[in-house]
């Protein structure tokens, strides 16, 4: 009944943690003030109307990615496989909808930490089906659209702060939320 229940949520049943990434534990705010030298994303260029198109743009490559023959294969055993770093780009995705919806709440709302090595490890990303990934990122990106479309012009300055005490507006979080979509199609060459 176990393996039922976890094929049903598109874990891959008998499959053992692989070796733990090192965590990231970069301030990646940088990104809003100069472009990424990895994956070339300027968020200076990106307007706040845009972001709704952007962000299902920015989502539709991983259903190739997690099409590929290799989307369940570590590159070397501390690299996320494709599938790994789509189940991330999924969580992100939700996150950052409910931390934008958070935040057309509450001006100033203060964001409960997300641990993104936790999460990981806790969803076991690696054993997860691709193709099961694919329809939940493809609806996280849809939601987040949604979200980021319905922003009025005076919501775009509302303010949230993460548990390290970087300050967002609505506007900011987009585009950082939009480098994080960008930058993980280049980590997994799409």
């Amino acid at each position: 009944m176990a393996q039922r229940s976890a094929a049903w949520r598109g874990i891959l049943p008998g499959m053992d943690a692989p070796a733990t990434p090192a965590p990231d534990s970069k301030d990646w705010t940088w990104v809003l003030e100069r472009p990424c030298p990895d994956c070339g994303y300027d968020a200076r260029t990106v307007e706040p109307a845009e972001l709704s198109r952007l962000v299902t743009e920015a989502s539709r490559p991983w259903a190739a990615v997690l099409a590929r023959p290799d989307a369940t294969v570590r590159p070397s055993p501390r690299v996320w496989s494709p599938s790994e770093y789509a189940c991330h780009v999924r969580d992100v995705l939700r996150i950052f909808d409910e931390r934008v919806r958070l935040m057309l709440g509450e001006d100033g709302v203060r964001f409960a930490n997300w641990d993104q090595d936790a999460a990981a490890r806790t969803e076991r990303y690696w054993s997860q089906q691709p193709a099961t990934v694919a329809m939940e990122l493809a609806a996280a990106a849809a939601d987040t659209a949604a979200t980021f479309a319905a922003v009025g012009a005076l919501d775009w300055t509302r303010t949230g702060i993460r548990s390290n005490g970087s300050r967002f507006t609505v506007a900011t979080l987009g585009q950082y939320l939009l480098h994080d979509l960008r930058h993980h199609l280049w980590d997994v060459h799409a």
